[in-house]
């Protein structure tokens, strides 16, 4: 039996996560200890390292709840209404009018800050 401490997780699961890390960690020291290797080969090592290492993750409690975050996010992307494509062309249209006033406005605010500028220091004509 595992014992649980007061934060609820338990020592096996602390022992994982740091397997994790050093699995990583060697992965990645190896990658470049064998720099004389193809690199193909290497980055192959590299990935079946990490896949090894996130495996031993999801066994964990904070891999489970993690991976149920990930299975209801992609029930709520399902449940999203996504625009029309007539909806999305309307939406951009305006979006680019819009910003092309506000360059208007910011232009013509900009010439009048510099006017006004010019006219206070004298070096307008």
């Amino acid at each position: 039996m595992v014992a649980v401490s007061e934060s609820g997780k338990s020592k096996l699961d602390t022992i994982k996560l740091l397997l994790a890390l050093v699995l990583l960690g060697l992965g990645v020291a190896g990658f470049y200890y064998l720099e004389n290797e193809s690199q193909l080969y290497r980055v192959l090592a590299l990935l079946a390292v990490s896949a090894v290492a996130v495996g031993v993750v999801y066994t964990t409690a904070l891999g489970r709840r993690i991976n149920g975050f990930r299975k209801d996010s992609f029930l709520e992307v399902r449940k999203v209404v996504w625009p029309s494509r007539q909806e999305t062309i309307q939406t951009t249209l305006i979006v680019i009018v819009a910003v092309f006033i506000i360059g208007i406005f910011l232009w013509l605010l900009d010439m009048l800050l510099l006017w006004g500028v010019q006219v206070l220091t004298g070096q307008g004509g």
